[in-house]
């Protein structure tokens, strides 16, 4: 009896690991599929990711200025942390590392937005493609009243 429920519950857990794993991979190209739709967007659309990218930047960049201060820190009073002061000088030491190379990539998608942005600008992408005098220049061809040569007359006359 124990086998059976055990055999049972490992069988639907195995069926149960794979599917957590795609919904994984699912986020990723739904990630992924919404960049690539986004490259065609309005002038406007990319000066805002510009501007949330640098404000991106510029956070990320306070924060490399702290642990800067906290590893000179380890480093001044390295003689009263021991082991534990070099794990942390060396994890703040990744850290610095990482956060420099994610506000480079900010800045980098600034960059690129702010181009794109231009290039939109230049092209005027954002413009109708008809002016507003070709719009009133259009014949109206539907009539809105009854016309005195249309055969149906009101309801209850004769033909």
């Amino acid at each position: 009896m124990k086998t059976k429920k055990l055999f049972t519950i490992l069988s639907v857990l195995s069926l149960l690991v794979p599917c957590a794993q795609l919904g994984a991979v699912e986020l990723q190209d739904a990630d992924t599929r919404s960049e690539t739709q986004n490259i065609g967007m309005t002038r406007s659309y990319h000066d805002n990711l510009a501007k949330d990218y640098e404000v991106k930047a510029k956070e990320i960049l306070a924060k490399v200025e702290e642990k800067k201060r906290l590893l000179e820190e380890y480093d001044n009073h390295s003689q009263y942390l021991g082991r534990q002061g070099q794990d942390l000088h060396a994890h703040t030491w990744a850290m610095v590392n990482r956060h420099e190379r994610a506000a480079e990539e900010a800045l980098n998608k600034v960059s690129f937005h702010r181009k794109m942005a231009s290039e939109l600008a230049k092209r005027d992408y954002a413009t109708p493609a008809e002016t507003p005098s070709q719009r009133n220049n259009r014949e109206n061809k539907a009539k809105v009243g009854p016309d005195s040569t249309d055969k149906i007359g009101s309801p209850g006359q004769a033909l």
